[in-house]
């Protein structure tokens, strides 16, 4: 799937966005450096070392080499990972986003040490298979390569529910991705086509030297920030 001028413009050009790049000044600075937002999280890391993430880190330097590449905060090329399902976060502590049977101010560790216990009887759901779906400013849009890979990402999802103690109102609908930056400011308007031309370039690049992404296996993770994902448990398939 390639990305249109319009699709692009109307989630990324200034003339279309009234209002700052949500997580600006929360998760990173004007700087584009990465402020401390603790949590932890389900993932699935990207293979070091893999043509995944030479494909990647050849994306990286295609971002960073457009003209207005200084509008994205990057993130490290070890931090890459698809989230499998999402954990806790500071400064997000009420329903749907917390569990209701835990304190909405229970510290971060608190939160990570509670849920490692529970994840020590997991049931796996069967292993998948990842394709590129799309690249984006911020990163790559992802999903299951088959029917069957979508099928068994969706379970997962509805296990890690099931011991996490909530699901978020896109439950159903969330939108697999690996993140490689965040906007600190909104892309020109004129800026649309060139962003459009060099990231369908790459989306195709990618295909080629990696039609089928590699992940590691997914892992419940702890985070003081993007910059890095702790393992803490990691998920053999059934």
């Amino acid at each position: 799937m390639s990305i249109d001028q319009q699709t692009l413009a109307t989630h990324y050009a200034r003339s279309h966005q009234p209002v700052p790049p949500r997580h600006l000044g929360t998760r990173y600075n004007a700087a584009g450096v990465f402020q401390p937002e603790p949590g932890n999280t389900v993932v699935c890391h990207v293979v070091p070392g893999s043509a995944t993430e030479a494909a990647l880190v050849n994306a990286r330097i295609r971002y960073q080499g457009m003209p207005d590449a200084a509008k994205l905060a990057f993130t490290p090329v070890e931090s890459y990972h698809m989230t499998l399902f999402q954990g806790i976060i500071e400064g997000r502590r009420n329903l749907p986003y917390w569990p209701a049977d835990m304190a909405p101010d229970a510290p971060i560790d608190v939160m990570t040490a509670h849920y490692q216990s529970k994840l020590a009887s997991f049931q796996p759901a069967a292993p998948f298979n990842v394709e590129l779906v799309e690249c984006l400013p911020t990163g790559l849009i992802v999903a299951g390569a088959t029917a069957a890979d979508r099928h068994a990402m969706a379970e997962w999802r509805n296990r890690f529910a099931e011991v996490f103690g909530y699901r978020h109102p896109d439950h159903d609908s969330y939108e697999f991705h690996i993140t490689m930056a965040y906007l600190i400011d909104w892309l020109d308007d004129d800026a649309i086509p060139g962003w459009t031309k060099m990231l369908n370039e790459v989306a195709a690049e990618i295909r080629a030297q990696a039609p089928v992404l590699e992940l590691r296996a997914p892992a419940f993770c702890s985070f003081a920030d993007m910059n890095w994902f702790e393992e803490l448990v990691v998920f053999a398939a059934d």
